[in-house]
């Protein structure tokens, strides 16, 4: 059985996408936040699931805060770390630390759209499709190497928060996956590549 440590910071609904998902041999061991009123913690512990905050905002700087969240992290002896959600810059310390067994979701088609305001930055660079990816977290800001992407259109008359919602809905498929891939033994990573041993035909059709 490998242990998951999941790090949120507000509702956590791909954290709850991973408990729901049952993923075999693997289990939820805690769900850990920088934002005590995180909504997703309160969803956890009704599921039985370990839950903790670090205010971030109590911590004189970002390695400080890291280096307390690593020490709670590593009570829980995880195999994988996954950051659903969890809106922090980490530090080159905690990205080693962990390196190789965190990954991140992040709400754009990588490399593109780094950071923040992504489905905004994409409607005004006129953009026709959007997506999301999973990645490796490196110290360098959404860098590491791509576990998984999935693509959704953009519609002309979308809005931001349009696209957030197509979006949302191919994390909550795409995200559980990625974890259940980790934890088979399925990912390896050959220079910046993730390779998947058991890849199947992800063709797309894409609708102008």
């Amino acid at each position: 059985m490998k242990n998951i440590v999941i790090l949120i910071s507000g509702r956590g609904s791909n954290m709850q996408a991973i408990v729901n998902t049952a993923i075999p041999n693997a289990k939820v061991v805690a769900v850990l936040s920088n934002n005590p009123n995180a909504v997703g913690l309160a969803w956890a512990a009704e599921r039985g699931i370990a839950t903790a905050a670090l205010n971030h905002k109590d911590f004189a700087n970002r390695l400080d805060f890291d280096r307390a969240m690593m020490q709670l992290i590593d009570e829980y002896a995880p195999d994988l770390v996954v950051l659903a959600g969890f809106m922090r810059i980490l530090t080159p310390e905690f990205c080693a630390h962990y390196e190789n067994r965190c990954i991140n979701i992040h709400p754009s088609l990588l490399p593109s759209f780094t950071g923040l305001h992504t489905h905004q930055r994409a409607l005004d660079e006129g953009c026709r499709i959007s997506g999301c990816t999973i990645h490796f977290v490196t110290e360098v800001l959404d860098n590491g190497s791509i576990i998984a992407q999935g693509v959704v259109p953009i519609l002309d008359n979308d809005t931001a928060d349009d696209i957030a919602a197509r979006v949302l809905k191919v994390e909550h498929q795409l995200l559980p996956q990625a974890v259940a891939d980790f934890i088979s033994g399925n990912l390896k990573i050959v220079g910046k590549r993730v390779i998947k041993s058991n890849q199947v035909d992800d063709s797309v059709t894409l609708l102008a």
